[in-house]
C-alpha cells in the first residue's frame, strides 16, 4: 500500500475512537472505539476489510495501552508504514485556535491552557496526543478543533449578558462545537443545492448524544446552540441543555447537592434518559413512545419541540434559507425526529416527502422535503475526512 493513509484519534475521559483514512480516496480502510478504558474490563472493537473484531484489554489498560494495541494490529495488516499523519480531534480551542494547527510542545502547552475551559473534554484530548506521539514519534501530529469553524460568529451572537470583564478576563463566552461537523455538511449541501459554498445559507442540526443546531450564513457559522461548553442549548442523550441558571443553586442551597453531583445531573442524567427515566438512546426511546411508554414520548415531544425552536430563531441571522440540514446519528436515521421536527415548522411551509423521508437513512443522502416549501436535507457527516484533509493539508506545508 501506497504511503497515504492518516490515522485519525477522538479520545474521550474512557473512550478512544479512531479510524484509518485513505487521503488518496478518502475511504475509512480501518475504524473503531476503545471503550470503557481504565476500567476492569476496558475493550477494543476494530471493524477492517468488512470484518468486526473485539479485543479484550487488561484490567485498567488507558489510552496509551489501547494505542500500543492497535499499533500492533496495525503491523499484523501491514498498514503501519502506510501512515503519514496523525490527525487528533479536540474539543476546545477557545479563541487561539481558528484553524487546525500542526502539533509542537508549545501548541500542546497552549491546549492545555484552554483546558479550564473544557474540563471534561482537552484534558483526555491531551492524554490521546502524549500517548500517539509516543507510538508514532517520527509522524507528524495535527490538532483539529471542534470550535475553529465557529469563530466567525460575531460578538453579539456570542457574548453572554454577563458583566463584560468575564469575557476580557476569563474568556467566557460562546464557543460551539461539533465544528469539523457542521464544516462537513455545509459543503456538502452547497454541492447538493448546485450553490457556491459563499452564497450557501442553512441551518445544520448536528443530532446524536450531543447535539446541536448551527446557523450558517453564506457559508460561515453565524450561531450555534452550544455555549462556553456542550452543555448549553438542544435536549441531548443525557445532558440538560438550555435551562434557569438558578437551578443550580436551588439544587445546590433547596436539596442539598454538591457542586459535583449537580455537574454530573446536567451532563449524565438529564436529557432524554432523565425524562423518559428509560435510555439516552434514541432507537429505544422511539420504540418505547410506539408501544405506549408515557415518558418516552413526552422525551421525543421535548426533544423535537426544543429543536424546532431553535431552527426557527436562527432564521434571524439568515435573512433567506437555503434549507434545514439533518445529519449525527438521530438526524441521519431517524425519520421520526425529522418529520415531527419539520411539522412543528409549518408556519414556514415546510412540508415532508414521507418516502424520502424513509428513504434518507443508514448512510443515505436525501432531500426530504415535500414539493412545496423550503428545501429540508439528509446529510451523513464525516468528521473523521475533515480531520484526515486538514492532517494532510498542513503535513504537506512541511514539505515545502
Amino acid at each position: 500500500m501506497t504511503n497515504s493513509l492518516v490515522f485519525v484519534l477522538n479520545c474521550g475521559s474512557s473512550s478512544l475512537k479512531f479510524a484509518l483514512v485513505d487521503s488518496k480516496t478518502e475511504h475509512q480502510i480501518l475504524s473503531g472505539l476503545a471503550d470503557s478504558l481504565g476500567s476492569t474490563s476496558p475493550f477494543l472493537k476494530v471493524k477492517y476489510n468488512g470484518n468486526k473484531e473485539t479485543i479484550d484489554l487488561a484490567s485498567g489498560t488507558m489510552h496509551q495501552g489501547a494505542i500500543d494495541t492497535l499499533v500492533s494490529l496495525l503491523e499484523e495488516y501491514k498498514l503501519d508504514d502506510a501512515i503519514i499523519a496523525i490527525g487528533h480531534r479536540v474539543v476546545h480551542g477557545g479563541e487561539k485556535f481558528k484553524s487546525s494547527a500542526l502539533i509542537t510542545a508549545e501548541i500542546l502547552s497552549e491546549i492545555d491552557q484552554v483546558s479550564q475551559l473544557a474540563p471534561l473534554h482537552n484534558p483526555a484530548n491531551i492524554v490521546g496526543i502524549k500517548a500517539a506521539q509516543q507510538a508514532f514519534a517520527s509522524l507528524p501530529q495535527v490538532a483539529v478543533f471542534d470550535t475553529a469553524f465557529h469563530q466567525t460568529i460575531p460578538e453579539h451572537a456570542y457574548l453572554y449578558a454577563l458583566p463584560y470583564s468575564l469575557y476580557k478576563e476569563q474568556g467566557i463566552r460562546r464557543y460551539g462545537f461539533h465544528g469539523t461537523s457542521h464544516y462537513y455538511v455545509t459543503q456538502q449541501a452547497a454541492k447538493m443545492l448546485n450553490k457556491p459554498v459563499d452564497q450557501t445559507n442553512i441551518i445544520c442540526a448536528h443530532l446524536g448524544n450531543g447535539a446541536s443546531v448551527t446557523a450558517i450564513a453564506n457559508g460561515l457559522s453565524v450561531d450555534t446552540s452550544m455555549g462556553l461548553t456542550p452543555l448549553e442549548g438542544l435536549v441531548m442523550g443525557t445532558r440538560c441543555g438550555d435551562i434557569d441558571p438558578a437551578i443550580n443553586n436551588y439544587l445546590v442551597q433547596n436539596l442539598g447537592y454538591s457542586q459535583t453531583q449537580v455537574t454530573d445531573l446536567f451532563n449524565k442524567k438529564s436529557g432524554l434518559l432523565g425524562i423518559s427515566e428509560l435510555s439516552n438512546d434514541c432507537r429505544l426511546i422511539e420504540e418505547a413512545a410506539n408501544d405506549g411508554h408515557a415518558g418516552a414520548q413526552l422525551a421525543l415531544d421535548i426533544f423535537c419541540y426544543r429543536l424546532a425552536k431553535y431552527i426557527a430563531s436562527y432564521t434571524v441571522p439568515l435573512g433567506e434559507l437555503d434549507a434545514v440540514v439533518f445529519t449525527g446519528g438521530i438526524g441521519e436515521n431517524s425519520d421520526v425526529i425529522r418529520a415531527n421536527v419539520l411539522a412543528l415548522l409549518k408556519i414556514f411551509g415546510f412540508t415532508i416527502d414521507h418516502q424520502a423521508n424513509l428513504d434518507a437513512r443508514f448512510g443515505k443522502a436525501g432531500f426530504i422535503n415535500g414539493s412545496t416549501g423550503p428545501k429540508a436535507i439528509v446529510i451523513p457527516t464525516d468528521e473523521e475526512l475533515v480531520i484526515a484533509r486538514d492532517a494532510i493539508r498542513l503535513t504537506a506545508s512541511l514539505e515545502q
